[in-house]
């Protein structure tokens, strides 16, 4: 596509969602509407808020990619990982909500439980994974874009920082909430339109393709619709996008802006039942590339498949990913600040504070992701993926004793042992299972699968995790019965 006609296009579709953001903030705002939009979405509206927000332009890149590399398992690992944070929510957000209808965050809720230190330490593992996803964002539709159309990367990134930041920013969550909506439908739409254009060519030849060995690349995983070598992998991904996306903060504050928990609960398993086929296509067109041959970006697999030559394509697929990164970015920014407001500075943050911290985090965000290098470390590709799955492994280790609270004999001091233990079961585990050239306890940094090449065992490894999770929950259990609150 021309450059020029993919800016215009660009710029139109971020006016359409920037005027929809300022339709919704048009009546008088305080903090806590600001934050939480408090009890005014049906089952609907969270339901596509919750989809929209989850999926990024991340959906286009990550899932192809790591289906090239990791194979059939890997797929399903990723689109399972996409619902299992929703399903959670459904049974677990009510649980909380009803015993703290006051709250925002989940950080608010281990304060609750455990204390103003967890309340800092759960806000600031959020704010990390957040920020994270966020940068990575833009690195993603810089990335896309310039494929496209020949856009520099860094453009489109700040024109999606600008507008999202500032209808953010003036109209905080309720503006977030109702762009979600049109952008979930705007995704689906033409999500479906694209399959349909892929389905007019030989599906069994695609379908042969996934299941093809990639001679061209020493990483393509030897059938990656039968190996079951990265079963391990995709189980891997499962535990610890669920783990992580429990401090997503975004997914909490639309907790508490569903009006009743059977609105939650029915919201939940919508954005479910939208997730899961989107994902596991993505990442079966990865697989498909894969079998088609060695490409030389597999970040952008899904592109290679899909013909841009035929007409509108071009088009809907530069609508699709401005839809899909704002539909995230906005939720991120939001969920950012009402992190650093609930949690990290304990409710001193005014509105006035909360807008401006909204737009000074985007410099930043774009900063990161056009890939510097700071003291010697690399912001690209795979460091961010590194960043995720450290940001991961803080979760694995923290959630089964925030979560556990839910139990009335959880103690504050238990839950806290229980942290320490989750990091202290992953360095066991790499006294037991060493990383490759690496030392014991360099699975908490850089969980990866610890074996060369991945198809020895796929590109996470799933024991890491485990280890994480079990020692965490058993600790804080022990800990709980033994060192019990006054």
């Amino acid at each position: 596509m021309d450059t020029n006609t993919a800016y215009t296009l660009t710029a139109c579709i971020l006016a359409a969602f920037g005027f929809i953001g300022f339709q919704a903030a048009t009546r008088k705002i305080d903090d806590d509407a600001y934050l939480s939009s408090r009890g005014t979405q049906g089952w609907q509206g969270i339901g596509l808020s919750l989809f929209a927000s989850g999926m990024g332009v991340w959906i286009l890149l990550i899932p192809s990619e790591v289906a090239y590399y990791g194979g059939f398992w890997d797929v399903m690992g990723y689109a399972v990982s996409s619902v299992t944070p929703f399903l959670l929510l459904a049974y677990v957000g009510p649980m909380i909500r009803g015993r703290l209808p006051n709250g925002i965050t989940l950080a608010d809720y281990a304060r609750h439980r455990l204390g103003r230190a967890m309340q800092v330490y759960v806000g600031a593992i959020s704010i990390l994974y957040m920020f994270t996803f966020l940068f990575a964002e833009f690195t993603a539709i810089g990335k896309v874009m310039d494929h496209l159309s020949g856009m520099d990367p860094v453009i489109p990134m700040v024109m999606v920082g600008i507008v999202t930041a500032t209808y953010t920013a003036y109209g905080g969550l309720p503006s977030s909430l109702a762009t979600d909506r049109i952008q979930a439908l705007v995704i689906v739409l033409l999500v479906m339109m694209i399959l349909i254009v892929l389905m007019e060519g030989d599906p069994s030849q695609m379908i042969d393709d996934a299941r093809a060995y990639n001679s061209d690349d020493d990483w393509s995983l030897l059938g990656s619709m039968s190996y079951r070598g990265s079963f391990e992998s995709g189980l891997a991904l499962v535990v610890a996008v669920t783990a992580a996306e429990m401090f997503s903060q975004g997914n909490w504050q639309r907790v508490y802006a569903s009006n009743n928990d059977e609105s939650l609960r029915r919201g939940a398993f919508l954005a479910a039942s939208m997730a899961f086929p989107l994902v596991f296509v993505m990442g079966f067109l990865g697989t498909v590339a894969a079998g088609q041959g060695g490409i030389g970006d597999p970040s952008i697999a899904f592109f290679y498949v899909i013909d841009e030559s035929i007409f509108l394509v071009a088009p809907v697929l530069i609508v699709l990913v401005v839809s899909l990164v704002c539909s995230s970015a906005d939720t991120l920014q939001n969920a950012i600040v009402a992190s650093f407001s609930r949690d990290i500075s304990d409710g001193a943050l005014s509105l006035k504070s909360s807008r401006v911290a909204t737009i000074a985090m985007i410099p930043l965000a774009i900063y990161l992701a056009s890939g510097p290098t700071i003291i010697g470390f690399e912001f690209n590709a795979w460091s961010v993926f590194g960043i995720f799955l450290f940001a991961d492994m803080l979760a694995a280790a923290t959630v089964s004793p925030v979560l556990m609270t839910l139990w009335g004999e959880v103690s504050s001091r238990g839950a806290f042992l229980g942290c320490l233990a989750g990091f202290a079961s992953v360095a066991l585990y790499g006294l037991i299972e060493p990383p490759v050239d690496s030392q014991f306890y360099m699975y908490i940094i850089h969980p990866t699968a610890g074996a060369v090449p991945a198809s020895e065992g796929g590109l996470t490894n799933l024991w890491a995790f485990v280890s994480a999770i079990i020692g965490s929950a058993f600790v804080t259990v022990v800990g709980s019965y033994a060192l019990p609150d006054e």
